[in-house]
């Protein structure tokens, strides 16, 4: 039998009353990949085995700490597993760059069909391979004073894919 979460409750890593108010309860968990957080349905089964189909819109994008109630009233707590990211720091990078260095940073970053994140001046971008790959094209670029790190991490910045935002 399939449990089903479809009431969402709120998050616990950014309601501390929410995290209160279940610390002393029990609560089903599951572990999630960074490719289901903005599935509409996922169907998953929690550490102790239990299939769980978990139902929720398309504009919300699931993170570690979020929790859904059960249609039998139990409660389902979200993990998602940790996720590589490539850190692309614009914050000592000279406003004098060249369009066409921009342009071709985006046509690497979109023919390897990488989902990217901005914050501040900061790009960050999932990598799921070629990850080597990718730096070695961004670096043949030489964009004076750009800093390439990486992080790993299961909170995710909002993720966009350039392939599902298009708007005519």
């Amino acid at each position: 039998m399939t449990e089903i979460a479809q009431i969402y409750l709120g998050n616990i890593n950014r309601d501390p009353e929410l995290a209160k108010s279940i610390a002393n309860k029990f609560y089903l968990k599951v572990s999630l990949t960074q490719s289901d957080r903005t599935k509409g349905r996922i169907y998953t089964q929690t550490e102790t085995g239990l299939n769980i189909g978990i139902i929720k819109g398309r504009d919300r994008s699931l993170q570690s700490g979020d929790i859904f109630e059960t249609a039998s009233k139990k409660l389902l707590l979200i993990n998602l597993q940790q996720q590589k990211f490539l850190i692309l720091d614009f914050s000592a990078v000279k406003t004098s760059l060249f369009a066409t260095e921009l342009v071709s940073l985006g046509h690497i970053l979109g023919n390897h069909h990488c989902p990217i994140a901005i914050e501040n001046d900061k790009v960050y971008v999932q990598l799921s391979s070629n990850s080597t790959v990718v730096e070695k094209a961004i670096e043949n670029l030489q964009i004076s004073d750009l800093k390439i790190s990486y992080e790993t991490s299961s909170i995710v910045p909002e993720i966009s894919n350039s392939h599902s935002t298009h708007s005519y």
